[in-house]
């Protein structure tokens, strides 16, 4: 089957390949309607949804959180997976006040989310940027731009909100990363950080000789990222100037039926960092 995917990728436009995707997203999500899960950003009930992520040693020897193989979280109709519907929770949350934004930056927009977003903002009259290191095969179309998240081409104080989901632990300055994502925000602006990681490690582990994807995969979990986040995640976007909210799936869904539906991970830490109107030190001195 990946040998097939692999040759459909190489001979089919890319515009192309984006468009049999939404055809065959439609089918799949008639064939498995039901009522056993419940996808809140495509709003239908579906009879299974599929597992995914990858299942290495690593993830389970350290509970990296937001990582590993999982049972049951890829909706049928729209491919979202259990952490797109997370933050999606994240941004209808009336407690976190996310939504409204004026001008939004998403960085490697997950498509699940984006036709949620994009109507939002348009419905709003507000802005909608999205923004990718690289194209790759058919997850995204030519609207979105490439960017790179160390250097990224906007102004001081130019968004009202930005969501950078599971990204920082491909990025191998991610000090600098962190600082220019401050320096977009508007003052008051929130940011939501998703990373992958585990409460086993006080101190984030990385090391710059660890290069080849399966060594990778051995220690951080994956073989495109270069680190394993520890509990000092939170300190690190502190250190760049941050103010951050930790919120678990337990305070954002209360425990009920609905919630077991939406096939979330109990575990999982929402990150939301805000630039203060009065910053808290100098980032660029930190």
């Amino acid at each position: 089957m990946n040998a097939v995917k692999s040759i459909v990728k190489q001979q089919l436009p890319r515009w192309a390949g984006y468009q049999l995707k939404k055809i065959i997203l439609g089918v799949r999500s008639i064939i498995y309607r039901g009522n056993a899960f419940y996808c809140p950003i495509c709003q239908h009930g579906y009879s299974k949804f599929f597992d995914g992520g990858f299942d290495l040693p690593v993830i389970e020897q350290m509970q990296i959180i937001g990582a590993g193989r999982r049972k049951h979280i890829i909706c049928p109709g729209c491919a979202s997976n259990d952490r797109d519907r997370l933050v999606f929770m994240a941004l209808k949350s009336p407690d976190l006040q996310l939504l409204p934004a004026g001008k939004i930056l998403h960085i490697a927009p997950e498509p699940a989310l984006v036709g949620f977003l994009q109507k939002k903002q348009q419905s709003d009259g507000n802005t909608y940027v999205m923004g990718v290191k690289y194209h790759e095969g058919f997850y995204y179309d030519n609207s979105v731009q490439l960017i790179d998240l160390t250097s990224l081409k906007f102004n001081d104080n130019t968004f009202d909100l930005l969501i950078c989901n599971h990204v920082l632990e491909h990025i191998d300055d991610d000090e600098q990363a962190m600082r220019e994502i401050f320096r977009v925000l508007k003052w008051e602006g929130k940011a939501i950080l998703q990373v992958p990681w585990t409460p086993l490690l006080e101190k984030t582990y990385e090391n710059e000789a660890i290069i080849k994807p399966e060594d990778r995969e051995t220690h951080f979990g994956q073989f495109d990222h270069v680190r394993l986040y520890g509990k000092d995640y939170a300190d690190k976007l502190r250190k760049v100037g941050f103010k951050v909210e930790k919120l678990t799936v337990n305070a954002l869904i209360p425990k009920d039926k609905a919630r077991e539906k939406l096939a979330l991970n109990s575990k999982e830490v929402i990150f939301v960092a805000t630039k203060p109107s009065t910053p808290h030190g100098n980032p660029s001195n930190s």
